[in-house]
């Protein structure tokens, strides 16, 4: 029998690249792009992202909005050393110097509508982004079908996509609902005009996806059911009127966290880290230890705009912070 090591195998696999044949216990076989095998260019891009999964009668559609990079530095954990942060992405098997932030929206077809939660970006932001569009037309979903738009706070990333850049509404037929606290917060002129330069970008923002239909906003307030089966739960911290949503079909639960948590592997295994974009930190550390303590005590799915797509999973007690762990795929719904 062949003894085998890893350094071994990674000598073979070198010069096979060179050679065009892997040559390993007794095994030949000819690599693809040689003469004998002629394979197409590498597409250098992602197919759309789409993935689907139940919550009782409830069908949920993932679709990713692409990843952020976001270079490392020492203000984006406020509290945290940025050794400490390197560290934690080290042991995620992530690069050290950027973090991977990915976006997530979902949209439930309940039977009786077919709701969106957050729009991504739209056709702006980072150049990954912008992806929801080829998403759904991938998942064979109409934008004039969706029926409800339910937003969870007003930062670019979630509400962008419900306008185009040339201001047509992307999603025509839908009800648009926002949370009563947030729209408060960011409609308020006088705040606006006093915003720090920060912030001034996200007021003007709000201003142009709501501004043009604001008679026609839906606003709701945490503990309403937005929709049949889609409750809001006041999850403050992130920004004034920060909003989570528990699904519930079947005796079976999903709870919606949004930006409670940015990527898991750092403000889920810490949760007393703030990142950056917390406009109240400790408010926002207190909301997370409250809604991740309620789903891993009550056992229930969660999904998370910025987790790994498809971005859904259960929240696991482990020390003093949680852990997040994947759910499983869905082949059959």
């Amino acid at each position: 029998m062949s003894n085998l090591s890893r350094r071994t195998l990674l000598g073979t696999a070198a010069a096979a690249a060179g050679s065009g044949a892997i040559s390993a216990v007794g095994l030949t076989t000819t690599l693809p792009g040689t003469a004998a095998a002629a394979m197409p260019p590498a597409s250098g891009r992602q197919v759309p992202g789409v993935y689907r999964y139940k919550i009782g009668a409830f069908e949920i559609t993932a679709l990713t909005d692409g990843v952020w990079l976001r270079k490392i530095d020492e203000g984006f954990v406020r509290n945290a050393k940025l050794d400490e942060v390197k560290s934690a992405l080290a042991a995620a098997f992530l690069p050290t110097e950027a973090v991977p932030i990915p976006f997530t929206a979902v949209v439930i077809n309940t039977g009786a509508k077919l709701i969106m939660i957050d729009t991504g970006f739209g056709n702006s932001g980072p150049p990954s982004a912008g992806q929801i569009a080829a998403g759904l037309a991938a998942a064979g979903i109409e934008p004039d079908a969706i029926t409800n738009v339910v937003i969870s706070h007003f930062h670019p990333d979630h509400i962008s996509g419900v306008r185009a850049k040339d201001g047509a509404l992307i999603y025509p037929n839908a009800e648009v609902m926002v949370p009563e606290p947030e729209w408060a917060f960011w409609m308020d002129d006088n705040r606006a005009a006093g915003a720090p330069e920060g912030l001034k970008g996200n007021f003007a923002n709000a201003r142009r996806v709501f501004g043009p239909n604001a008679k026609d906003v839906t606003r709701f307030k945490w503990g309403q059911e937005v929709v049949t089966g889609i409750t809001a739960i006041e999850a403050p911290g992130h920004t004034p009127g920060h909003t989570a949503f528990a699904l519930s079909s079947e005796n079976d639960h999903l709870l919606v966290l949004s930006d409670v948590t940015n990527v898991p592997f750092l403000f889920v295994r810490n949760p007393d880290w703030q990142v950056m974009f917390d406009m109240d930190g400790d408010q926002a550390q207190s909301t997370r230890h409250r809604l991740l303590d309620m789903a891993a005590t009550d056992r229930m799915q969660v999904g998370g705009y910025h987790f790994p797509f498809p971005a859904t999973g259960h929240i696991a007690k482990d020390g003093s912070g949680y852990q997040l762990v994947p759910a499983m795929w869905q082949a059959n719904l």
